[in-house]
Formats: structure tokens, sequence, C-alpha cells
């Protein structure tokens, strides 16, 4: 539990304040904890940067598992339905995303959540039409991305109809 407590507070900080901001005295200030607490479980700050990167991704997973029904084109159905679930979320989920991976820019640090990308868009070369599973996944990121950007992009209604074109893109 305190593992989590600490990156809340670096995701927290970074959300709030930006890249520069986060540093390990202010992460464990944030938390309330000494120094020292913050060191004995992220040794750098390299190190509370990867667990956030692997907590996103750890997270996503978890989400996509609750949609896939296990078919050829189910991990891309439960791709599109967990984005637009973290959409749900709205700013907070958004926020943490985008302060997550601005925090990782350095190009090693983005490894793991490469990595996790290849496994989520080319998970399905066995269905009937792989390309519209693509095509399905990456208008998902996109809309993902615009509404970060500009969260009254469209309404709610226009979200939904999105999502639901989507999904029956995955139906092939």
């Amino acid at each position: 539990m305190r593992r989590d407590h600490l990156l809340d507070a670096a995701e927290a900080l970074l959300a709030e304040a930006g890249t520069r901001a986060l540093t390990l005295a202010a992460v464990a200030q944030r938390a309330g904890v000494s120094k020292g607490g913050l060191l004995y479980h992220f040794a750098t700050k390299e190190a509370l940067v990867a667990a956030l990167v692997e907590r996103l991704i750890t997270d996503f997973d978890e989400l996509i598992s609750r949609f896939d029904d296990g078919t050829p084109e189910g991990h891309a159905r439960a791709y599109v339905q967990a984005t637009f679930d973290s959409l749900a979320e709205a700013a907070q989920s958004q926020r943490r995303w985008t302060a997550v991976i601005a925090a990782a820019t350095e190009a090693h640090r983005l490894d793991p959540l490469r990595a996790a990308l290849r496994r989520w868009h080319r998970r399905d070369e066995t269905a009937v039409d792989p390309v519209a599973l693509r095509i399905a996944r990456l208008a998902a990121d996109g809309l993902w991305e615009n509404l970060v950007l500009d969260p009254g992009l469209f309404d709610v209604a226009d979200v939904e109809a999105l999502r639901v074109r989507l999904l029956e893109l995955t139906r092939c």
C-alpha cells in the first residue's frame, strides 16, 4: 500500500506541476513520508518513473482483461472498450497518462510502454480482418489523445456513437 501511495503522490505532482517538479524530495513531501521512506521503495528518480510507467501498463492490461472474451477479435474489442472506459474516468485518468509519459520522455524509459503497445496492437494477427482491428484500436487511441487536449471536443452522444461504431468495426 505504501508503494501505491508514493506513486499516487508522484502522479499528482506531475499532473499539477509538470516534470520539472518531479524530484524525490518533492514526492516524499507530497506523500507525507521521509525521503528515506521514499528511497526504501524507489532508490532513484528513474526507478520511480519506471514504476509509474509499469503501473499504467498493468492497470490498462487489467482493464482490457475485463472485456476480453478470448475470441480472435475479442482483444481489439476489449482494447477499444478499455480506452472508452478510461475516457469515462475523465480528467484524472487522462492527466495520469499524460503526466507519466511526459516524465518518461527519455527513450529507454518508454521501452516498457513500447513493448506493451506492440503486445496490444499486434495480438490478433490470426483474426479474419486484423487491419480493421488495428484501425479500431488506433482510432480509439486518437480519440483519447484528442479528448485529453480538448475534453469538450465532442459531447457525450458523439463519444458514445464513436464507441459503438468502433466496437462494430471489431466484429469482423
